[in-house]
């Protein structure tokens, strides 16, 4: 439908031309619009509750393994969630300390009532945004068949020149709890209708997945002293680079909330077992496909029996609230259920239940679908992010949200699209993956999904993607100033130590002993002992004189990168080649059919997926390496044919 003929429509009206309009206002949605906002575009931001605005429908928590990369980098580029996770934030931890560096991942416990506030606030405040509470239902396109604005339940046609699409678990979901089953969204909250019947009108995909929320508390009734307390750490940075760099830290542990942790019982996977006839999972009652990496405690007894038992985490919902959050516990059980499972808990024996657990069904679009931009294949200027595209998590919503709100300002603004590489950031791993690989499950990101992880710390991603944020513009010349200053204060750091040498002193020797090291027979540089293993650059300290006072964050990116510096240069060199294949570009307009050589396979899919480039091609499944090299040499005689002096393959 036109808006021509969605305004011919008895009782509908025009509401208003928007540059760009995004619809759905949960992570993925704020990201957008903030960031299409922030470019200077006219944006309207549609969300079915106000109220529930970048609302923490399951776990209140932010970041974690591999998210709190993604969250650094959607902060480096110039995104929002970092900076309004650190205001929130009750609990911060640093995951996988004991992994090395590489998959070092900070988390942080939120006061999920107070999230929600702080990020309406600061888009409600944010020039050239609008936020409306309304129920879109159908997609609007020109003649050309782009997209061209969207239509209310209220009859409202807004125009739009590029239209971004946040949906997350709404569309056309239920909740299922045993034999219950209710037609809403997240949290008791309305679903949409009609979108996914109006995507799927235009030839687009949907698939449809289940996800789940666990059981809450009040910790009134819990006794804590049968749980193992887990309290908060006071050495992890902020989440966000500007708040670091301008000296803003999380809050000392001392004033931090702790969380608990229990394990199942024996009692617990009985009544499990005796009642997994009622689980609509596994009776056929929810259709819907479950994310294998979070598994509702159900299946978790069903697909690990060697497992006795489960750990479950007993994690607070905020500063205001007495609503604990039980994670690792979701189910679809009936509530009578529930109640046993929940009281054969250590210290939950007698827990007074405030939300009951669910599981919810809800459709989406298929990644495949999609280009790297994330812009549809099929309807040009749609764009979607979040879980509409088949992942799962917060900040696997934020990370494609602040991607897809880019390029929609890109489209709009007649520029390039920004793609994210996967050398380039976790975000890039996590689209690309989505995109050429597509998904059967909810997709959750994981730090064994990068080939690059050593590059892609969370320390590091400013210094990856600042830049890319800058020429962007969603990094003012203030922030980045100050960037470019941490950077040269990394870069001399490091060439001093590989310049300072010491003598091998009865001291140095002393300490050296204590971590299992020899003492050097000569004058060796601080940089070459930071390289031994167990030592540290604070270590070093009493033996070099002249170390200024710098910064924590520096002074980890220093002894990170010298630490690992040949594995680095190997990795350097795998990327190298990585990115030469992503600079070798295909044609839209080729039939795959008639180059020869190709497999039938091969070619069927790259016709119906159109990769950019050869590297994106080599990892779509059923291009095979011997397809890639067919489609380099056809390239070659290709651009020999034309007089091409482009780039040479």
């Amino acid at each position: 439908m036109t808006v021509e003929e969605a305004l011919s429509k008895e009782l509908s009206y025009h509401a208003g031309d928007y540059d760009v309009a995004v619809v759905g206002a949960g992570h993925a949605g704020c990201e957008a619009a903030h960031a299409c906002a922030k470019l200077g575009l006219k944006t309207i931001l549609f969300t079915l509750a106000l109220d529930s605005l970048a609302n923490l429908p399951c776990n209140p928590s932010i970041g974690g393994t591999s998210k709190g990369q993604l969250v650094r980098e959607v902060d480096a580029l110039g995104g929002i969630m970092g900076k309004i996770a650190d205001k929130c934030a009750v609990q911060m931890r640093m995951l996988n300390r004991t992994k090395g560096p590489a998959v070092f991942s900070p988390r942080a416990q939120m006061d999920r009532s107070m999230y929600s506030v702080e990020m309406r606030f600061a888009l409600e405040n944010l020039d050239n945004l609008t936020i409306r509470q309304a129920h879109v239902t159908c997609l609007l396109t020109d003649d050309t068949g782009a997209a061209s604005g969207v239509m209310t339940a209220g009859n409202a046609v807004y125009g739009a020149r590029a239209v971004v699409i946040c949906s997350g678990t709404y569309m056309e979901s239920r909740t299922i709890r045993g034999e219950v089953i209710t037609e809403s969204g997240p949290d008791g909250l309305p679903r949409s209708e009609g979108l996914s019947a109006s995507l799927a009108g235009l030839g687009i995909p949907i698939l449809r997945f289940k996800t789940g929320t666990p059981v809450r508390v009040n910790s009134r009734s819990c006794d804590f002293t049968k749980m193992t307390r887990q309290d908060g750490e006071d050495d992890v940075p902020p989440f966000s680079y500007d708040n670091e760099m301008n000296g803003i830290r999380p809050k000392p542990s001392e004033e931090q909330t702790p969380c608990w942790s229990v394990w199942t019982t024996e009692e617990t996977k009985e009544i499990i077992s005796s009642n997994m006839s009622r689980s609509p999972l596994y009776s056929g009652v929810i259709k819907g496909i479950g994310p294998r990496y979070c598994p509702s405690i159900e299946d978790k007894f069903m697909r690990f029996k060697d497992k006795p038992r489960h750990q479950i985490f007993v994690e607070p919902m905020g500063l205001h609230t007495n609503e604990m959050y039980l994670q690792g516990f979701s189910t679809s059980l009936p509530e009578e259920v529930q109640e046993k499972m929940v009281h054969s808990l250590p210290g939950l024996e007698h827990a007074v239940i405030q939300r009951s657990a669910y599981a919810i069904e809800y459709d989406l679009v298929d990644p495949l679908s999609l280009k790297a931009s994330l812009e549809s294949r099929i309807v040009p200027s749609l764009f979607t992010a979040g879980q509409i595209n088949g992942s799962s998590g917060y900040e696997e919503a934020a990370g494609q949200g602040i991607v897809a709100g880019i390029n929609a300002a890109m489209k709009v603004l007649g520029r390039d699209p920004v793609i994210i590489d996967r050398s380039q950031g976790y975000i890039g791993v996590l689209i690309d993956d989505l995109v050429t690989k597509g998904t059967n499950e909810p997709y959750r990101m994981m730090t064994s999904r990068a080939e690059y992880r050593l590059f892609l710390r969370q320390d590091n991603a400013d210094s990856r993607l600042t830049p890319v944020g800058h020429e962007i513009g969603l990094i003012d010349d203030e922030r980045y100033a100050r960037f470019c200053a941490k950077m040269d204060a990394v870069r001399k750091e490091t060439e001093r130590l590989k310049g300072m040498f010491v003598a091998p002193t009865e001291e140095l020797g002393a300490m050296l002993e204590a971590r299992g090291q020899n003492t050097p027979k000569s004058g060796v540089s601080l940089a070459e002992l930071i390289k031994r293993p167990g030592v540290t650059y604070e270590d070093l300290k009493p033996f070099d004189k002249d170390r200024p006072e710098l910064p924590s964050d520096v002074v980890f990116s220093c002894e990170t990168d010298i630490k690992y510096e040949g594995y680095l240069a190997l990795e350097e060199e795998k990327i190298k080649k990585f990115k030469g294949l992503e600079k070798i570009a295909l044609p839209e307009d080729v039939d795959y059919s008639e180059i020869k050589g190709l497999r039938i396979e091969a070619a069927q899919k790259l016709n119906a997926m159109k990769p950019e480039n050869v590297g994106r091609a080599s990892r779509i499944s059923g291009v095979s390496p011997a397809d890639c090299e067919v489609l380099i040499v056809w390239l070659e005689q290709r651009r020999r044919r034309s007089g091409d002096a482009g780039e040479t393959v």
